[in-house]
């Protein structure tokens, strides 16, 4: 049994300011020394990072179809391990799911297996007494639902606010904090930077997010929502722990994580599973560090790595050549969404690492959506026919678009990534919580003598 003080903040659609306000609660109540930590439901890397910059320890993602639903609760009482408050951001509107699955992958699924009330985030600028049926609804909907209260959100003005507050009052639901148009803070760093302004502990976004928090401390009763989610019973389970090490013995390979000073392009579970397995994990920054750390065995490039960063990466020469002999002499190289492009030969004409025989286009659009997936070939990552479900969303594309060993296939697709020696790069992003074998694979591959360069 394991005691999180927690709420889980969701919203009718998207674009009701759900993450604005997750980040701005987070970072006031840390302001206050609360010790707090960050969530985010579904496979949005970015989000998840932004609010790990706001909680000052790493956010996660809690995606059913990646992990399993079995899983959500132990990945919040492991990563909410000494909190004194969870924040739970709820995807899309409150009964949606991204894959058509409410029952187990919606914002309300979720919440109901999380035990946790639920704090519904209205943007109200052109709503009165509607508010009232809209909120009332949503209540009524799922009777197994445990809605706790609203924040209302680009308020017009103290009669507005009155005029809402009344309405809700009626239907007994309270209101925890009303934010007005005017306050609220500038935006934080476009989308099109992914993680790298988060991880980077980036001024712009550290700015940002503290304009939020006391956006949100002098708008929001605070004692209100924590005594709501102090409220909230007892998870009864067991936290996720990464296995240990299975038997094995002597050194701890260096296993290089791509990101930056406040974190990696990787779930954070990913490296509590290389360090169970024997791993000694450091931190590489592909966009500004030279070389790799003394004395690497293996390099991991997580799902995070943004596409927009191609004319950074491909400066970084000295980091490129560096990451091509290690992977010419053999040592495993895990490379997910934007790191195949980062292998590649090249990408929109900039050279790359040049690994992988093949060239990077960027094309209008982006590719979305899940795949269950099947190794065709054995890797570092898994062994031939087994199955995962990975998340992809890019826009750049590579030809061809698989090696002569392919990574995956999927139906409907062909098949895709490339397996080369240790090399295993595709733009699918499974969660290594749900495939803890991946860095046991891993660490026992970076502990065989490396081959000799072709």
């Amino acid at each position: 049994m394991t005691v999180v003080p927690r709420v889980v903040l969701g919203a009718p659609s998207s674009g009701h300011g759900t993450g604005a306000i997750a980040l701005g609660l987070l970072a006031a109540l840390a302001d206050r020394g609360l010790d707090v930590t960050g969530f985010k439901i579904g496979p949005d890397q970015v989000d998840t990072a932004y609010l790990g910059l706001a909680a000052g320890r790493p956010g996660r993602n809690l995606d059913p179809r990646l992990v399993g639903p079995e899983r959500i609760a132990p990945l919040v009482a492991h990563g909410a391990a000494g909190a004194g408050f969870a924040l739970v951001q709820g995807t899309m509107g409150l009964y949606d799911s991204i894959a058509g699955r409410p029952d187990t992958e919606s914002t309300a699924a979720v919440a109901t297996a999380l035990r946790s009330p639920v704090v519904l985030v209205v943007d109200v600028a052109a709503m009165g007494q509607s508010v009232a049926a809209l909120v009332h609804g949503f209540r009524s909907y799922d009777e197994q639902l445990w809605l706790g209260g609203v924040i209302l959100n680009r308020v017009a003005s103290p009669r507005h606010e009155a005029m809402l507050r009344e309405a809700l009052d009626d239907v007994g639901v309270p209101v925890y904090g009303a934010l007005r148009r005017h306050e609220s803070p500038p935006a934080l760093p476009a989308r099109r930077h992914g993680v790298v302004p988060a991880v980077g502990r980036d001024g712009d976004a550290l700015r940002a997010v503290r304009r939020l928090g006391e956006a949100v401390a002098a708008t929001v009763d605070l004692d209100r929502l924590l005594a709501l989610a102090r409220s909230a019973s007892e998870l009864a389970v067991e936290p996720w722990s990464p296995p240990p090490a299975d038997g094995a013995t002597g050194e701890r390979p260096v296993v290089a994580l791509a990101g930056g000073p406040g974190g990696s392009y990787s779930h954070p579970e990913t490296a509590e599973l290389l360090r169970a397995a024997g791993a000694e994990v450091v931190t590489v920054d592909p966009l500004r560090d030279e070389t790799l750390p003394a004395g690497t065995r293996a390099l991991v490039v997580g799902g995070g790595l943004p596409e927009s960063y191609a004319e950074q990466l491909s400066a970084n020469r000295r980091l490129c050549v560096a990451v091509a002999e290690l992977a010419r002499s053999g040592r495993p190289v895990i490379a997910e969404g934007a790191g195949l492009l980062w292998l590649a030969r090249e990408l929109d004409g900039l050279p790359m690492c040049g690994v992988l025989d093949a060239i990077g286009t960027s094309r209008d659009g982006l590719v979305v959506g899940y795949r269950q997936a099947t190794a065709r070939t054995d890797s570092v990552v898994a062994t031939a026919g087994a199955v995962v479900v990975g998340h992809k969303q890019h826009a750049a594309v590579l030809t061809p678009r698989s090696g002569e060993r392919a990574a995956w296939s999927w139906e409907g697709g062909a098949p895709e990534g490339f397996v080369w020696r240790g090399v295993h790069a595709s733009q699918l992003v499974p969660h290594w919580a749900a495939y803890p074998e991946v860095a046991a694979r891993l660490v026992a591959a970076a502990r065989v003598p490396a081959e000799a360069p072709a």
